[in-house]
């Protein structure tokens, strides 16, 4: 028994270095109505179905408290929809300028597809948004064999059922058999609940919330110490590894399978 599929998220794993596309539509949606959303609150649901990472912004005591002082009353169900239905046109505007590939993604999936391993894709966008982004990547050399939006099962992350139905497309079984990348809390929950093995990615990912720019001329200390504190973060999710960046997934591979043998 070894390794048959890798599932894979999309932003902050294989595009969009330091996931940076939802997270400046959810600032600029909220300023909108007059609340200045910080990027880490901003990021804290990252990886959710986008209007579940709305609804969890708005649960924020934080948030709740600044729109409690611009409205008089806590938002409800209502404020979600109506935020969210702002938050998807500022969205689509920009969305295809964030596809490029993190670095040795490529490199990464061709070595999988070599070795025979299944490669699938897991989203906190939705299908809409992903049938943007999917002819992009695809120009640029990335094409999962199958991706699963997070509004086309009813449920998103953290629950199992994206990878489920990556797993039963890809025709992969057992779940122990299947490894899932990503680079959020909710990612590695997503493939822990579905008996799958987690591995978090750390540059470019929304957790460290740092462009490409800002790693390279970041002091080597102080990088350091922003990865660990991440790594530790997605170990405490779950994380059964967690990589620098993609360079490290085949070697994680060889170890699992030598585990499965």
């Amino acid at each position: 028994m070894k390794i048959q599929g890798v599932i894979f998220d999309w932003a902050g794993t294989t595009i969009d270095y330091g996931c940076f596309s939802p997270v400046e539509a959810f600032i600029s949606t909220f300023k909108s109505i007059g609340i200045e959303l910080t990027f880490q609150e901003a990021r804290e649901p990252m990886g959710m179905l986008k209007i579940d990472h709305t609804r969890a912004l708005l649960e924020m005591p934080s948030v709740r408290e600044r729109f409690y002082e611009l409205f008089n009353r806590y938002p409800n169900e209502d404020d979600v929809k109506e935020l969210y239905a702002k938050f998807e046109p500022t969205l689509f505007k920009t969305l295809k300028d964030y596809v490029v590939l993190n670095p040795y993604v490529k490199e990464t999936v061709d070595k999988l597809k070599e070795m025979g391993i299944k490669i699938g894709s897991t989203t906190g966008y939705t299908k809409e948004m992903m049938d943007m982004i999917l002819p992009v990547a695809k120009e640029k050399g990335y094409e999962p064999s199958c991706c699963i939006a997070a509004d086309e099962l009813g449920y998103g992350r953290p629950y199992p059922y994206m990878m489920y139905e990556n797993a039963r497309r890809l025709n992969i079984y057992p779940n122990k058999t299947i490894i899932k990348v990503g680079d959020t809390v909710v990612d590695m929950k997503e493939g822990v609940n579905a008996g799958a093995w987690a591995i978090g990615v750390i540059l470019g990912s929304s957790e460290l919330g740092l462009t490409y720019e800002e790693v390279q001329g970041m002091s080597k200390s102080e990088l350091e110490v922003r990865m660990e504190k991440v790594r530790k973060k997605l170990y405490t999710a779950g994380a059964d590894y967690v990589i620098d960046d993609m360079r490290g997934l085949i070697s994680v591979i060889e170890d699992i399978n030598k585990k499965l043998y």
